[in-house]
């Protein structure tokens, strides 16, 4: 007989199937490649770059080195190359070729699909660069979306303080420290753990995409948007709170849209536009945010940063919380996040025959900007330029 979930909770059930083992396989970006480490081909670069007063302290919170001669670190590193975990990856500069960083994947685990990132060595030509943001993506994206992992780990020494705040900002999530973890050249470690798993991925996809495109960096080459604020988990406007959806949310969102916009149908005569999408395709490519209410969600936020606007996709609102200014909190909430990622104009559409919606649009400062002849229907786009 098996035992009832209300008295012994186990967890939800999951796919048994296990992960596989990450190959020797190159990792494409725009800014750089991961290829699998070969000492003799990126060896030599890698140790000029970390050699000197500027090379040692990048060597402090690894677990090996420095080197005082290329014979050691060429000991080390023909070795290391070998090994299936930690798995070794040289980051290569694609407009040099040249080796500017390793990263490897470790503690790997597919029977229950966890993999960890670590033995990061980033040389100055890679710190603080789109590219080294890149890496981490690429890696990221290949274990959850290639390789199927569920989980997705980062450690470091509890007072690597640059570590810790990398790990924050490229949406890892604090699970705790370990006191007494390690003994590294001598000296105690504790350790702290950090996390990404399946579930929250697909939003920590969109904000690294977002980060990352080129629309988000100015003629000098500086962030409009920090990536930190591209993947913040709260928004909060009016006196409450949203927080980013999690794939664990994509039936709920599906019910309040399903049940928001069916309405609309008759007015209409088609399918409303939101009714059409596929919404692990949406979580997976735009915002998706929620807010929660007493008794499930009171409303779904779909948006999409762009180039030069951010674009109001859907404010669905369950018919639950219709009447209580939902609808105003949503909209007003999109104006936040516009603001909050250094986009001064939102747009947004709704179908021709919805003058209600389009005199609230209006009310609340939006102007039509044109409207769009489709096979099937006529959308009206409008827009307002924030202050």
């Amino acid at each position: 007989m098996p035992l009832d979930d209300a008295l012994y909770p186990l967890g939800k059930v999951v796919d048994t199937a296990p992960a596989p083992r990450p190959a020797r396989v190159v990792m494409a970006g725009t800014h750089v490649d991961l290829v699998p480490f070969d000492p003799g081909v990126h060896g030599p670069a890698l140790f000029e770059a970390t050699q000197g007063p500027e090379g040692e302290p990048l060597w402090a919170y690894l677990p090996h080195g420095p080197y005082e001669d290329y014979a050691a670190f060429d000991s080390y590193y023909q070795a290391a190359a070998l090994r299936e975990d930690p798995l070794l990856f040289a980051i290569i500069d694609k407009a040099s070729g040249v080796a500017v960083g390793h990263a490897t994947y470790l503690r790997i685990d597919p029977v229950n699909r966890s993999i960890e990132v670590g033995n990061i060595l980033y040389t100055p030509a890679l710190m603080r660069t789109p590219a080294g943001t890149e890496a981490m993506y690429l890696m990221a994206r290949h274990a959850f979306e290639t390789l199927g992992y569920r989980r997705y780990e980062w450690k470091c020494n509890a007072l690597n303080a640059p570590s810790r705040r990398a790990a924050l900002r490229y949406g890892f999530r604090f699970e705790g420290l370990f006191r007494n973890h390690m003994i590294v050249k001598g000296r105690n470690r504790d350790t702290t753990w950090f996390a990404m798993v399946e579930e929250d991925w697909p939003q920590l996809a969109v904000a690294f995409e977002n980060w990352l495109a080129p629309a988000n960096f100015d003629a000098q080459g500086r962030q409009i948007a920090p990536l930190a604020v591209l993947n913040a988990p709260t928004l909060e406007v009016g006196g409450r709170t949203l927080r980013r959806a999690s794939r664990d949310d994509l039936p709920a969102v599906e019910a309040v849209q399903h049940a928001a916009y069916a309405r609309n149908r008759v007015l209409l005569g088609v399918e409303p536009v939101p009714l059409l999408w596929d919404y692990a395709r949406v979580f997976r490519e735009r915002e998706v945010w929620v807010l929660e209410g007493a008794s499930g969600l009171d409303g779904v936020l779909v948006l999409q940063v762009r180039g030069d606007d951010l674009l109001t996709d859907s404010i669905g609102v369950s018919p639950m919380a219709q009447g209580g200014g939902v609808g105003n909190l949503l909209l007003a909430a999109g104006e936040a996040r516009a603001r909050a990622v250094g986009r001064r104009t939102v747009r947004l559409y709704t179908g021709e025959p919805l003058s209600a919606n389009i005199q609230w649009y209006r009310r609340k400062g939006y102007a039509i900007e044109r409207v769009e002849q489709m096979p099937d229907r006529r959308l009206v786009h409008m827009a307002k330029t924030l202050d």
